[in-house]
């Protein structure tokens, strides 16, 4: 594949809580998309915004039945990844863990700790390995992007941050949250791993968009957090995510150069498996997502 193969986007965004689908999309149409990985969350809604192809998928489904952890996120990537996405928006609602990222300040994450361990977090499993450079998690090009609209559209926004990511649904201990404090962390939430882990794994460009609704549970000053407030504020920061979404895809979604390096080439050199070891079944499953490579 030559290093200047030209790009033209398909911008996939990931709906958080509040978030069920794009404004303003033409053609639309949502569609059922089944992977070797069983069913996303819901139907993928599938538009052009200004031109530009656009798929949305609702996290939790519309309506919000699926909790954190009972989300089928190798499914929802690969549908993902199927519909011919090449760069991923996700959208979540977090907690904050600092005193300056109040409620209502959008957080554009570029570090991961992930504290889930009940989740599938690989496609690549026992008949074909690989190992996929985690290091730097999102596309720096999408949070470039991002930043400038925010700005633009008077979004209130920090660009950086660690977002430690648990299990749930239930929310921290005050002891939970403070111990989160001292590693450094910036905000809280329950979806973001795997998904940031296997978007890497399929080759797709991700970014994450933490909308803070609350300060946990350990800001002395404010009440812990319930779902009735997290609402009230979910619903203003939902009104700014349509906002920056809609000024974001045009620009991303403008013809580029194919990337010579990061999520585009992730398995490049991450397949650890010999070819005369791997699992035939594993790998025309594997195709689905990594077909580049195998």
């Amino acid at each position: 594949m030559a290093e200047n193969k030209m790009v033209k986007p398909v911008i996939g965004v990931i709906g958080g809580s509040g978030l069920y689908e794009i404004d303003g999309l033409k053609d639309r149409q949502w569609r059922r998309c089944e992977t070797p990985w069983g069913e996303p969350s819901d139907e993928l809604l599938f538009g052009t915004l200004d031109g530009v192809s656009c798929v949305f998928l609702p996290r939790h489904g519309r309506g919000h039945p699926i909790p954190p952890s009972e989300l089928n996120f190798r499914a929802n990537i690969a549908a993902l990844k199927k519909a011919g996405v090449t760069d991923i928006l996700s959208l979540s609602a977090v907690g904050s863990l600092k005193e300056e990222l109040e409620p209502g300040r959008f957080v554009l994450v570029d570090q991961f700790i992930d504290l889930c361990q009940n989740r599938k977090r690989s496609f690549f499993e026992k008949g074909c390995v690989a190992h996929v450079g985690m290091a730097d998690p999102v596309s720096h090009r999408l949070l470039d992007v991002l930043e400038k609209e925010a700005h633009d559209l008077s979004i209130p926004l920090k660009r950086g941050g660690t977002y430690v990511v648990i299990e749930g649904p239930q929310f921290s201990t005050r002891a939970e949250s403070e111990l989160y404090r001292s590693w450094g962390c910036s905000v809280i939430g329950m979806t973001n791993m795997p998904e940031a882990r296997l978007a890497r794994e399929a080759e797709m460009n991700y970014a994450t968009v933490a909308m803070v609704t609350d300060y946990d549970c350990w800001h002395d000053e404010h009440e812990a957090v319930t779902v009735e407030a997290v609402i009230k504020i979910m619903q203003k920061n939902a009104d700014h995510a349509r906002a920056l979404i809609k000024a974001a895809i045009p620009v991303l979604g403008q013809e580029r150069e194919l990337c010579s390096s990061g999520a585009e080439r992730a398995l490049d050199n991450a397949i650890i498996t010999a070819p005369q070891a791997r699992d035939e079944k594993v790998v025309e499953t594997l195709k689905f997502i990594a077909d580049r490579v195998l």
